[in-house]
């Protein structure tokens, strides 16, 4: 792909196009991919969060991402509750950082869970799936993730309804990726503190 070829990508014509197109699935596309993300954790969430927000605009854009982000959520945690104990899933019921990992969530439960679910690069499917294995009452896992999802996709969906003003306006962009990695930076480092306070 050439420069030429890559300019022409990123014009607002381009772009505008782009969202008129992905608009045309209705609510469809902007909730479907979030909840297949939940299963699919190498899919990008935060590019489908920015592009809902950029298609349907700020609420509602941000409500069609929260909303398939949480069931997605909430039916991966429901099948591993539900065939957590079959023998697919021995490996991970016997391997020693997952069940530390579940033990240390039903220790501490709700606090845990909602800040790792407010941080956009924490790895949510395998929260989903060790809090599932884990003693954690469903009530308990699903308010931690309704309500850090709520933070965490509102600050992308912040950034992303106004998509098109970030490709006139390079200092903007800058902006929004320095927010972004500060974002990823602390999340990484509420990680390792968490990973401390399970030893």
């Amino acid at each position: 792909m050439d420069i030429h070829t890559i300019r022409e990508f990123f014009t607002l014509e381009h772009m505008e196009r782009l969202l008129e197109s992905y608009r045309d699935f209705g609510p469809l596309a902007g909730i479907l991919l979030p909840i297949v993300e939940a299963f699919i954790p190498v899919l990008p969430l935060v590019a489908f969060v920015l592009a809902n927000a950029a298609a349907y605009g700020l609420w509602v854009g941000f409500f069609y991402s929260w909303l398939g982000s949480c069931i997605g959520s909430l039916l991966l945690f429901a099948l591993v509750r539900k065939f957590g104990r079959h023998r697919f899933f021995a490996f991970l019921n016997d391997h020693p950082k997952v069940r530390q990992s579940m033990l240390w969530i039903e220790r501490r439960g709700f606090g845990p869970i909602f800040i790792l679910f407010c941080l956009p690069f924490s790895p949510s499917a395998l929260i989903n799936v060790v809090a599932g294995l884990s003693r954690i009452s469903q009530r308990q896992f699903a308010l931690a993730l309704l309500l850090g999802k709520v933070v965490m996709i509102f600050i992308i969906s912040y950034v992303g309804h106004d998509l098109l003003s970030f490709v006139q306006k390079p200092l903007k962009t800058a902006i929004a990726v320095l927010v972004i990695f500060l974002l990823w930076y602390v999340g990484k480092k509420v990680e390792v503190r968490l990973e401390l306070a399970k030893k």
